[in-house]
């Protein structure tokens, strides 16, 4: 009974309340919803809801709605949204840790708070303050390494380096996270979508680029990254609503648009090639090589149809009927 009134307060609560400020992206409030974060593998999800000054973060059953567990810790947080479609973070891929983001009040901020919760008991085990202005962008899957966006202009939001956080000692690497084939080439863009690959290890995230659109791809565990160019994407009206799909071995990463994909990843390699199929997935040779067997069989009835009349033909020139 105690379950059922708790999940009809998260529930009243993620309705009622607004969700202004409640991530850590600098240009618009994004708010993960009630849906939270969810462990895929555990089928349960964690949702953070205001409650007063404080925060009520619980563990809900994804099938039956169930609250397994709840916490009230102090002040007030929010799970981070890590793209502008609302892709939700903050879950390491163990299960083991729950990162939690004080809300954005404004753009720069002075300082940033997160809160690290056992994700097992709700515990909070310890509360980092960051001087300056961060949001939240990626973990490692045992939860030891947080990796954050740091703003570095007051005035420039798509100035920002990704820098990498030890949970246990509270350090910033001094070294931003860059890749290591172009380690002078800025990364610019706002985020778009987020995929993770299916070991947790590898967070995709697309940007909208300043020059061309393209795929971000963090190594949460090798403090690497790459970054994968999408230049035939550039110009492109419907990049907003693109979102990635990954093979379960991972080996293979899309960005689709609806049914439509419009570049595959090859994750070995890093190459990136454009893809153009139907709402069915088919890939174009099916309609060359369909096109050809038309034309091959329109080309047999004229020779057919051809013969046929000449061989009706006399050698004066009358036809015959």
């Amino acid at each position: 009974m105690r379950s059922r009134i708790l999940a009809l307060a998260v529930v009243l609560s993620a309705v009622f309340v607004p969700g202004a400020a409640a991530d850590g992206l600098p240009v618009v409030d994004v708010d993960v919803g009630p849906s939270g974060v969810a462990n895929p593998n555990a089928g349960h999800r964690f949702v953070a809801l205001p409650s007063g000054r404080n925060t009520l973060v619980a563990r809900v059953e994804q099938l039956s709605g169930e609250v397994r567990g709840f916490r009230t810790i102090r002040g007030r947080f929010t799970i981070p949204a890590v793209a502008y479609d609302g892709s939700a973070a903050g879950l390491s891929s163990d299960g083991s840790t729950l990162v939690l983001l004080a809300p954005r009040p404004r753009f720069p901020r002075r300082s940033t708070t997160f809160a690290v919760l056992d994700a097992g008991n709700l515990n909070e085990r310890s509360r980092l303050t960051l001087r300056g202005d961060f949001s939240f962008d990626a973990m490692s899957p045992d939860g030891r390494r947080l990796y954050l966006v740091n703003y570095t202009s007051p005035d420039d939001v798509l100035q920002y380096d990704v820098r990498a956080l030890d949970v246990r000692t509270g350090r910033l690497d001094p070294k931003p996270i860059v890749d290591p084939r172009e380690p002078d080439e800025e990364m610019n863009g706002h985020p778009l979508t987020r995929a993770m690959s299916p070991d947790g290890r590898w967070a995709y995230t697309l940007y909208d680029g300043v020059e061309h659109p393209f795929i971000h791809a963090l190594d949460t565990t090798g403090r690497s990254a790459r970054c994968i160019d999408l230049d035939w994407l550039h110009g492109h009206r419907d990049l907003w609503a693109m979102r990635f799909t990954v093979s379960p071995d991972g080996r293979d990463l899309r960005l689709r648009n609806g049914a439509e994909t419009v570049a595959a990843v090859d994750t070995r390699t890093w190459e990136a090639a454009p893809v153009v199929d139907d709402a069915g997935g088919r890939s174009p040779w099916v309609f060359v090589l369909g096109g050809g067997i038309l034309l091959a069989g329109g080309w047999l009835v004229y020779r057919s149809v051809s013969r046929r009349r000449a061989s009706s033909t006399s050698f004066g020139g009358a036809t015959s009927v």
